[in-house]
């Protein structure tokens, strides 16, 4: 029986090794982690090596580089500077280690629909994007030294083109001819706090709607001919999700208070967290599937979320911005 529709839906790599660790107990074979923290940012580097480790985590080989930042929601500015500098910090690392070099043409694609708010991150960042193609294009003699060619776009989204995002970008890669394209799209996580306050890198490229539920064609090195380097950010995670963590919580609660646990909690005691979530997303179904849910702050959170990653994308890309300094450049 296939169980994978019942998995607890997340697009984070980090999220789901915690999960098949707790499984297992143990280290996962084909899969290196390597955790750092600096002042409230925690940076987690995955590496998934081998079939093996492909298949026990559900995601494709590859390197993912995590930054998570629990107290970003505080709208603190010099946090804020700190993470768009650790980002670019982070970003330009992860540049050096595909071998892009640094006059490499890129183009940075923002998946998304920029008229829903969850959905908007990538023709946000798209917005504030430092790009300058068209210099090279129209007056190379006047682009001073330290930057390089930088394209952006939004293609929108098939209910309002009509046209499927990867097949847009396919046609604006043959035309452009970049050397790398960056894709930046909205994420499904499974726990709220990660909502709006962690970013994903990944070299693996990046499926249009994936965080939704929703099959589209990717844009991959292997469709595009080019490497894509994904950037993702949680903003929603699904209602069943949110129910089935909530049980886990009952549980402990319960089972720290109390020593009636399994009498108070009955059959929700004894199943296990994939049973558990069938019979969540059973009940939901009839009110109108499964929802996904956004903080009611997400507005706020999106544009600063944005901001931050445009700011790491300019000064990792643009030799002329400091990387060790992003402050300097956002205000």
């Amino acid at each position: 029986m296939d169980l994978s529709m019942y998995a607890v839906r997340t697009d984070l790599a980090l999220e789901a090794r915690d999960s098949v660790s707790e499984e297992r107990g143990s280290a996962i074979p084909g899969v290196h982690s390597d955790v750092s923290e600096d002042e409230g940012i925690k940076v987690t580097k995955i590496d998934i090596l081998t079939p093996e480790g492909a298949a026990a985590l559900g995601k494709m080989p590859g390197k993912y580089i995590t930054l998570e930042v629990p107290e970003l929601r505080g709208k603190d500015s010099d946090l804020q500077d700190r993470v768009a500098t650790k980002f670019a910090q982070e970003f330009e690392r992860f540049l050096t280690e595909l071998g892009i070099s640094k006059m490499a043409k890129v183009l940075v694609v923002g998946l998304g629909n920029w008229n829903v708010t969850p959905d908007a991150l990538g023709p946000l960042v798209v917005e504030n994007l430092l790009v300058t193609r068209h210099f090279f294009e129209l007056m190379p003699d006047q682009v001073s030294p330290g930057y390089r060619p930088v394209s952006g776009v939004a293609p929108g989204v098939l209910g309002i083109t009509g046209i499927e995002s990867s097949e847009i970008v396919q046609g604006i890669v043959e035309k452009s001819k970049p050397d790398l394209l960056i894709a930046i799209d909205a994420l499904a996580s499974r726990a709220l706090e990660r909502v709006n306050t962690t970013i994903q890198i990944a070299d693996i490229g990046i499926h249009p709607g994936s965080g939704i539920g929703n099959k589209r064609k990717g844009l991959t090195k292997e469709i595009l001919g080019i490497p894509v380097i994904a950037i993702g950010v949680p903003t929603v995670v699904y209602a069943s999700t949110i129910v089935n963590n909530s049980i886990d919580m009952m549980k402990s609660h319960f089972g720290k208070s109390t020593n009636n646990q399994g009498k108070i909690l009955g059959m929700l005691d004894t199943l296990q967290e994939n049973e558990r979530l069938s019979l969540v997303k059973e009940v939901l179904e009839p009110l109108g599937h499964d929802l996904l849910v956004t903080p009611k702050e997400v507005d706020e959170f999106i544009e600063d979320i944005a901001n931050i990653i445009a700011s790491g994308l300019n000064a990792a890309l643009h030799e002329a911005i400091d990387v060790n300094n992003v402050a300097a450049y956002t205000h």
